[in-house]
């Protein structure tokens, strides 16, 4: 039976997405800056504002709000982008992320702040 299609409405939404396994998809200081330059260059590309973000080990999320139904596209160059960055760095194959990202859309004007060891804010 095929998936539901994803709902893509302009306003707000908490994204989350894990490692395959619970595997660690950072493993060093790099990889967390290199997932923010993808981060920041496809939110350029696509018109999404990144309000705020959380990197952890083995998973992230990120607070942002789109303009248009384009959430779907942005996340499929992020992860996509990051995995075979990942992949190739450690000499590995198959999938990096354990499935599809949850989206949650925020009804909200505020989000709630993001307390953890890995906590970032852009400003673009």
């Amino acid at each position: 039976m095929p998936r539901k299609p994803r709902i893509e409405l302009a306003g707000k939404y908490h994204i989350i997405n894990r490692g395959v396994a619970q595997m660690h998809i950072f493993k060093e200081p790099a990889d967390y800056e290199y997932f923010e330059e993808l981060m920041c260059f496809y939110a350029k590309s696509f018109g999404i504002t990144i309000h705020n973000y959380c990197l952890m080990g083995n998973h992230y999320h990120l607070l942002l709000e789109i303009q248009s139904e384009n959430l779907s596209k942005f996340m499929r160059q992020l992860n996509m982008n990051y995995s075979i960055y990942f992949n190739k760095k450690n000499k590995r194959v198959g999938h990096l992320w354990q499935g599809r990202f949850f989206s949650f859309p925020r009804c909200t004007s505020s989000f709630p702040r993001c307390e953890t060891v890995q906590k970032h804010s852009l400003s673009m």
